[in-house]
């Protein structure tokens, strides 16, 4: 296996391996895992696998999980069917920066994606890295975050097109999640700005130490968290891979965001992913 960076800062092209070789070879699998916390994102052409390889592949990280609003494959459950074609319409839940599922209380440990069908040009995938945008932030920034604490929506994304019946229904499946607005990520001790779109608002901001008057948390607060979302915007943090069929991309969701750009209706683009369950975060 070979490892080219793509980037000064994350994602890395894998050359010489096929994932369904991965998926039952243990030193092959621990090679890519090593390379995953390292570049956080890693690409592959030319995976002409089975939908079961895919799943196999994606299971030694561990158990898969399904979504509440996109499809599984009915041959590979926990695969799951990002579709978008010029029959059916177009949501708009995708081009934003996000982390997959924040609104879990444990969400994703990271995904698998595989390219089934790509329009001749556009539909790229972008991802961030969390932990350099968390760095690079000012000193005091920092210290003004250190034990903030957020809440992530499934309802006010997701939900938000639904009939009021059935988004209340969806937020009482999954209520709002609590995370730390800096997280440290369970294996390389980082420290991770964890905040993305499916963020609404801080939990613990109204505070006698962050709070003199009204304005200090509205708009205050809703600014500051702005101004952390956006972190994710700034160029030299990301990589941006062009697909092709059959082409994986594989993150590490604890440390990364991602943004799909949705420029190429009305071809189709059809994308399959599995989604590796996580651990709550603290």
């Amino acid at each position: 296996m070979r490892i080219e960076p793509l980037t000064c800062h994350i994602g890395a092209e894998l050359f010489g391996v096929s994932l369904a070789d991965a998926a039952h070879d243990e030193a092959l699998f621990a090679e890519i895992k090593a390379a995953l916390l390292k570049h956080r994102v890693l690409f592959l052409r030319d995976q002409d696998i089975s939908r079961q390889d895919h799943v196999a592949f994606a299971r030694r990280f561990g158990e898969l999980e399904d979504h509440p609003v996109a499809p599984s494959h009915p041959d590979a459950p926990g695969l799951v069917q990002i579709y978008k074609t010029p029959d059916t319409p177009i949501d708009r839940y995708e081009n934003a920066w996000h982390t997959d599922a924040t609104w879990r209380e444990a969400p994703p440990m990271g995904c698998v994606l595989r390219c089934v069908e790509c329009p001749p040009v556009g539909g790229d995938t972008m991802w961030a890295n969390m932990a350099l945008a968390y760095e690079m932030l000012p000193e005091h920034v920092k210290a003004q975050i250190a034990n903030l604490r957020a809440r992530h929506s499934i309802e006010a994304s997701f939900g938000a097109a639904m009939p009021i019946e059935r988004r209340l229904a969806l937020k009482a499946q999954y209520p709002d999640a609590e995370h730390p607005v800096v997280r440290t990520h369970p294996e390389t001790g980082e420290k991770v700005l964890f905040v993305n779109a499916f963020t609404t608002h801080f939990s613990n901001f109204h505070t006698r130490e962050n709070v003199r008057f009204g304005q200090d948390a509205n708009p205050g607060a809703g600014q500051l968290l702005s101004y952390l979302i956006s972190q994710a915007y700034i160029p030299e943090y990301q990589v941006r891979w062009r697909w092709q069929k059959n082409s994986v991309a594989i993150w590490d969701n604890r440390s990364t965001q991602h943004y799909a750009v949705m420029d190429y209706p009305p071809c189709h683009r059809k994308m399959e992913r599995a989604g590796i369950i996580g651990s709550a975060t603290f």
